[in-house]
């Protein structure tokens, strides 16, 4: 881990803080830009800046020139803030708090009981809407007119 204030933050490699996975509706991180591990070192991250900015430069892509410009710019980006020590411990500890509270909005389980049978607490009734009666007398009258085949069929054929 990185503290602030620590003498080693200008040479060697630096530890990033342990990262949950972000949720897939989330744009992707600097890590997942450059293509590396958040553990990943100085050397790591200039050698996959250097990887990728082949890849995506415009002038050597054959992107299109606009897709190819977003993603070089995004590239530099995630370099610029990643290649720094203490702007790459702020973006470690933006993006595990954004991680954090995400993950705390989102119970994997349901923390209280699931509701009995009973009426529900604060619950109120309405009136029905348009739609709703009519619905209601259409399955009414297809209700009415089964019986009545049935029962016309079963006198035709002398069984009532």
């Amino acid at each position: 881990m990185i503290f602030l204030g620590s003498p080693s933050l200008g040479s060697g490699p630096v530890t990033s803080l342990p990262l949950p996975p972000l949720p897939p509706s989330l744009p992707a991180s600097y890590y997942a830009v450059l293509e590396v591990e958040p553990e990943a070192t100085t050397e790591e991250l200039r050698q996959a800046f250097r990887t990728l900015s082949k890849r995506y430069h415009p002038d050597t892509t054959s992107l299109p020139p606009v897709e190819a410009a977003a993603a070089f710019q995004q590239l530099q980006q995630g370099y610029g803030v990643l290649s720094d020590p203490l702007s790459r411990q702020r973006y470690d500890a933006e993006l595990l708090a954004l991680r954090q509270m995400l993950l705390a909005q989102v119970p994997l389980w349901p923390s209280s009981p699931l509701p009995s049978a009973g009426p529900v607490q604060g619950a109120t009734r309405r009136p029905l809407s348009g739609g709703e009666w009519l619905a209601l007398l259409l399955l009414g009258g297809t209700l009415l007119l089964s019986l009545a085949l049935g029962l016309g069929l079963a006198w035709l054929r002398g069984e009532v």
